[in-house]
């Protein structure tokens, strides 16, 4: 017997996700967690198009460097961590994935910026590592940490990328991703709970005319990932606006 919608929609560990665990190439995608991975590569464009001339070759490599420590590496070694999203993909094909990764994306920053870029790469390198792999016993895996490490730092980093140099406003648009970063967790970790560890919710919501509304995983979950799939597609949308703006 087919299982009820509801019970297929929240059965998945995200609402992108399409793997089967059996390691193929719907695995992948889910690792790549496709929709943040852009809305955090949309930070480094708007850090880009905030300085003036932009210049798409540097925006371009700076891009490529954040896929590979954002996009690849970092969720390599998150699904190292008791396998969150339920992969079949080997474990040391994720160790020299995140490996390979993490390289390219040093790799990447040496032949853009050399010696001006390797505090980024260090920074950025660590930030990947401890937050994923819940380094000094998880004291880095907080809410303040993914903002910043996702949020801000790829905005300034896209900033500082382009001409050498940070600017107040930089700051002040890091600031504002930082706080964004902040809602996108504040969102996603309610969501992954009840993806990924609410085996059956059910209760009632009592009106003030005695009204009993029935409560639901699905009815918690819809309007957390509603809000969250808006806000991916948004920050894109507004990163290529900006791009386009500044050229």
């Amino acid at each position: 017997m087919k299982a009820p919608a509801t019970a297929e929609a929240t059965s998945r560990p995200a609402y992108y996700a399409k793997g089967r665990g059996d390691g193929g190439w719907r695995d992948w995608w889910t690792l790549l967690h496709p929709p943040y991975t852009a809305w955090h590569l949309s930070y480094v464009a708007i850090g880009a198009a905030l300085a003036r001339p932009l210049d798409l070759d540097r925006l371009g490599w700076s891009l490529l460097g954040f896929f590979f420590g954002l996009g690849v590496a970092a969720h390599a070694l998150d699904e190292l961590r008791g396998r969150p999203l339920g992969t079949g993909i080997s474990t040391p094909l994720l160790v020299v994935v995140a490996a390979l990764a993490l390289a390219g994306g040093c790799v990447d920053g040496w032949l853009v910026g050399g010696v001006r870029l390797v505090p980024f790469m260090v920074v950025g390198a660590s930030l990947a590592l401890a937050y994923n792999l819940e380094w000094l016993r998880g004291m880095l895996h907080n809410g303040p940490t993914f903002a910043f490490a996702w949020g801000s730092f790829p905005l300034l980093t896209g900033y500082y990328v382009q001409h050498w140099r940070i600017s107040i406003s930089a700051v002040l648009a890091a600031a504002a991703a930082f706080g964004c970063s902040w809602v996108q967790r504040t969102l996603s970790t309610p969501a992954r709970f009840l993806r990924r560890q609410a085996a059956h919710v059910e209760g009632t919501i009592t009106l003030h005319d005695a009204t009993e509304v029935a409560i639901r995983s699905q009815g918690l979950l819809a309007p957390l990932e509603k809000a969250l799939r808006a806000l991916s597609w948004t920050f894109v949308l507004l990163a290529v606006a900006m791009v386009l703006a500044n050229r």
